[in-house]
């Protein structure tokens, strides 16, 4: 692409954005404005009783007013994409499709009440395992391999810590099974992505099959027989001092189990590691350009290994968070697509893992706010609340944050000359 045509291609984009943010506007306006009726009012509350945050009064404003503001904001901020535009477009796309989202939830919550503070911990909740199966994408697709199959090593780190914690009625030993049951999904696929350089694509969903059937086997083999080995302790919530207290925030994001803070620090661990250590310029070196890390030294085949198997462990951690932080039992299909969700989120990250998390607070979003919408009844088909998350991940997918570029030699076999 020649100089001058990147600012016309950016001007294109640009424009598109501005004609985007005015019909976010208007739909603000024809979707939510004519089921509204003079004298309603919203009420957003933002109580935690399970935690001993400061309390602050509920945020109480007439209805129509609010969305009439809403629209105004939208339209300006369309309007100024139009003749100025923004120097990020997708931050400002992120805060107009942020202004729709809070539109939509003044018009549900319309002569009712929502709890601002429980539906951004229920959305933080819901996007921990998103979040690790994410990382566990981040991990593996830096160094080069395609991992499809976390869905697969989700599902076994789950059924593994079920057991492993029932039998020694420690939730650090789930922990362990699970961590151990993906690392050996994970091996699995590093030798026949490695060794056997089997079509990675291919090798992960054969094992999601095998995840699929040996789990589902093994549940009414053994655990449906013997109850006593699916009755695995769990983690208990505790606030972390001070940060609790915080109004909103503090009992949102700081009260939670072991799992969601060990979640947190990975995030950390894993960012700093891949762009601040000589281990992690060695595998995005290995993800982007084996043929010359390997004339500079570095083992091609030992680092994607590494980085395959560490992948899998992380997304056992992530089946092992949907037993010992959720429902207490291992249930068939229970990951429900989890694993192909933090794929997406992991793209919509762009290979980072701080992108990754923001990604999957959209995801975990929409899977919470299906469940309040229920609740509210709102006149939405249910079927349609259900698929909220999934039509995220459409979208997602379809690429409506621009393109997203993957490191070069993703799920590329490397030969060793």
């Amino acid at each position: 692409m020649t100089d001058s045509q990147t600012p016309e291609r950016s001007r294109r984009r640009a424009r598109t954005l501005g004609i985007a943010f005015l019909l976010f506007a208007l739909g603000i306006l024809i979707l939510f404005m004519p089921s509204t009726e003079p004298g309603q009012q919203t009420r957003f509350s933002f109580v935690e009783t399970r935690a001993e945050a400061l309390q602050i009064g509920d945020l109480i404003f007439p209805t129509r007013i609010g969305l009439s503001l809403l629209a105004v904001l939208t339209a300006f901020t369309g309007a100024w994409q139009l003749v100025r535009g923004f120097g990020r477009a997708n931050t400002v796309l992120g805060i107009v499709v942020g202004l729709f989202i809070l539109a939509f939830l003044t018009w549900a919550a319309r002569d009712q009440s929502m709890n601002l503070t429980g539906l951004i911990k229920s959305s933080l909740l819901r996007a921990v395992p998103i979040t690790l199966a994410a990382l566990s994408g981040v991990m593996c697709e830096r160094s080069g391999v395609i991992n499809i199959g976390i869905e697969g090593m989700m599902l076994t780190g789950a059924f593994a810590s079920a057991v492993a914690a029932s039998v020694a009625s420690s939730v650090w030993m789930g922990l362990v099974g699970a961590m151990l049951a993906g690392g050996l999904m994970a091996s699995l696929l590093a030798v026949l992505a490695i060794r056997y350089k089997v079509d990675q694509i291919v090798a992960g969903t054969a094992i999601n099959i095998l995840a699929t059937g040996l789990t589902g086997y093994l549940n009414s083999r053994f655990l449906q027989r013997t109850p006593e080995l699916n009755r695995p302790p769990t983690f208990s919530a505790f606030p972390i001092p001070g940060l609790s207290r915080i109004p909103i925030i503090g009992p949102a994001v700081f009260n939670h189990s072991f799992a969601v803070y060990l979640t947190m620090a990975l995030i950390v661990i894993i960012q700093v590691m891949l762009f601040y250590t000589r281990w992690g310029l060695r595998t995005r070196a290995v993800g982007e350009h084996p043929r010359a890390a390997d004339t500079l030294g570095v083992n091609v085949f030992l680092t994607r290994y590494i980085n395959v198997m560490l992948g899998g462990m992380v997304a056992g951690l992530g089946g092992a968070y949907l037993v010992l932080s959720s429902v207490a039992r291992f249930d068939e299909l229970m990951t429900a697509g989890k694993g192909f969700i933090g794929l997406a989120a992991m793209i919509f990250g762009k290979w980072n893992p701080i992108g990754a998390l923001g990604s999957s607070l959209i995801f975990g979003f929409a899977d919470s706010l299906q469940t309040r919408l229920a609740i509210l009844s709102i006149p939405i088909p249910s079927q349609f609340l259900l698929m909220a998350p999934y039509l995220a991940t459409v979208i997602v997918l379809a690429g409506v944050v621009g393109r997203s570029r993957p490191p070069a030699a993703d799920g590329v076999p490397y030969e060793k000359e």
